[in-house]
């Protein structure tokens, strides 16, 4: 979602892209505009950070330079100015890189290609401990196997809340990759 325009990514991956009619199905209900990115153009979810106004997207094994235009075309007349940013360590890039909720982008360096690319990057000292989903302001869902992680992020002034989710990493998945943030605007 960016604004009140929902985005359909076409997965990377044959075996994710039936995922794609039912969402779309989903997000008519609420009645915004949805628009798809299309081939040969491929965007994975998991390639996608927004912070403000500005969507880093990975571009790396899921996510290809056609679907980073096509979402470019798509935000720009938006408002949304679209980063493309190289992942050739990990599978995505929310694997790698989130986002606190001042828009200070965290991420475990040996996953980075090149921190440079974010105006305020914090390193993290673990691998577990680059994905965090934020609650609220202050408020940050973070995996429990990043203990000094959750610590650096505590002292930051973030209420942090750890989940057990070992069996998700040993695939790389991670808190961002099990949840689905829905904001309501008034």
């Amino acid at each position: 979602m960016f604004r009140n325009v929902a985005v359909i990514s076409r997965p990377g991956a044959d075996s994710r892209k039936p995922e794609t009619p039912g969402t779309r199905r989903a997000l008519e209900t609420l009645g915004c505009p949805v628009v798809e990115i299309q081939e040969p153009g491929t965007l994975d979810g998991g390639d996608v950070l927004k912070v403000g106004d500005t969507v880093y997207v990975g571009r790396g094994g899921r996510t290809n330079a056609q679907g980073i235009a096509q979402l470019r075309r798509i935000l720009a007349p938006l408002g949304g100015r679209v980063v493309a940013v190289p992942v050739t360590k990990v599978l995505h890039l929310k694997t790698a890189v989130t986002a606190l909720p001042d828009g200070t982008v965290i991420g475990y360096p040996d996953f980075v290609d090149n921190p440079g690319i974010f105006p305020a990057f914090l390193p993290v000292p673990e691998p577990h401990g680059t994905a965090v989903v934020c609650l609220s302001d202050s408020e940050l869902l973070i995996s429990a196997s990043a203990p000094q992680t959750a610590a650096m992020l505590r002292d930051l002034g973030y209420d942090v809340t750890e989940v057990a989710i070992s069996e998700y990493e040993k695939l790389e998945g991670c808190p961002t990759c099990l949840s689905v943030r829905v904001r309501c605007l008034d």
